[in-house]
């Protein structure tokens, strides 16, 4: 069993890029908030009032993702996708990580989007590089890493590259979910997925939820804005998690009777159980050449993994 022993200067480096690179984040996300909120204080007040879903907000550029059938789309990314987290070779990894990159750029969508997504699972992939290293058992041939004077707290490297494995798998899918989402109105992508197979029910609960998500969303934000108007502010002490109590009771309560203003409107409109629609596709060979193209570069991406030697 090999041993690694980790200097506490090269341990204060590796502290310190993370902690300026986590400082660099927080900087450029400060700007962007920044940068947001003076735009909206130079937008109309129509504008304010008005939560606009953030998926469908890059439907307007063309790609050839947003040229492409989106049920031959769904089905070569997803397959994409899980042939990426099933394998388990670096080279196959940083193969699906390249084409996932390459995706984004191709369908030209906004990088900040593919930062706050990749942000989400940050936690995530942190705690696995964390947690892996300590927990997995050790075998033959493993490598240990001990810090220098700390030799009965050792990390398994293994366990280490287990974790940056399933974390450079997480990333590929995130990446990837960019061109899949962000490139048809989600309207489009649900009835697509229902052509697909999936049921219509189903279809309709992902519709609702995306779509009023936003507007519970905008209620919580105009509530909290008037309990700061009438000058609460989070403390740590019981009137705070009172105070917090009644504001998530409130908007539960809220959250309801509007979801049921909602439903009898579309009652009176004539639903009955499905959604009026008037998408229609239609496959072009350019549709099935783009989708025999991802199904060689996953198929590609599983031979370098299985491939012998």
């Amino acid at each position: 069993m090999n041993t690694v022993v980790l200097p506490w200067e090269w341990l204060g480096a590796g502290l310190g890029g993370m902690a300026a690179i986590l400082a660099a984040f927080w900087f450029f996300r400060h700007v962007a908030r920044v940068k947001k909120a003076s735009m909206r204080e130079h937008s109309p007040a129509s504008e304010l009032d008005t939560p606009l879903p953030e998926l469908d907000a890059d439907e307007a550029r063309r790609s050839l993702f947003h040229r492409w059938d989106p049920r031959v789309k769904i089905l070569s990314l997803t397959l994409f996708a899980f042939i990426a987290v099933s394998v388990h070779r670096w080279t196959s990894v940083f193969m699906g990580l390249v084409i996932a990159v390459v995706s984004v750029l191709v369908a030209r969508t906004p990088w900040r989007w593919a930062a706050q997504r990749l942000g989400a699972i940050s936690g995530f992939v942190l705690m696995l590089l964390v947690i892996m290293p300590l927990t997995v058992p050790f075998r033959e041939g493993d490598g240990r890493l001990v810090i220098e004077g700390v030799s009965y707290v050792a990390l398994n490297l293994r366990g280490l590259e287990l974790a940056a494995r399933i974390g450079a798998k997480a990333v590929i899918v995130a990446l990837i979910m960019e061109p899949m989402l962000r490139t048809s109105p989600f309207s489009v992508t649900m009835a697509a997925v229902h052509r697909l197979g999936v049921p219509v029910t189903l279809c309709q609960m992902l519709l609702l939820m995306y779509r009023y998500v936003f507007v519970f969303r905008h209620e919580m934000q105009r509530m909290w804005i008037g309990m700061t108007v009438r000058g609460f502010r989070s403390r740590t002490g019981r009137y705070t998690l009172h105070d917090l109590s009644c504001f998530v009771g409130m908007l539960f309560v809220r959250s309801m009777e509007r979801t049921q203003r909602v439903y009898e409107a579309m009652l009176c409109r004539g639903y009955r159980g499905v959604f009026p629609s008037t998408v229609r596709f239609a496959l072009t060979p350019a549709d099935w050449a783009w989708g025999s193209a991802w199904a060689v570069a996953s198929l590609g991406v599983l031979a370098a993994d299985r491939w012998p030697g």
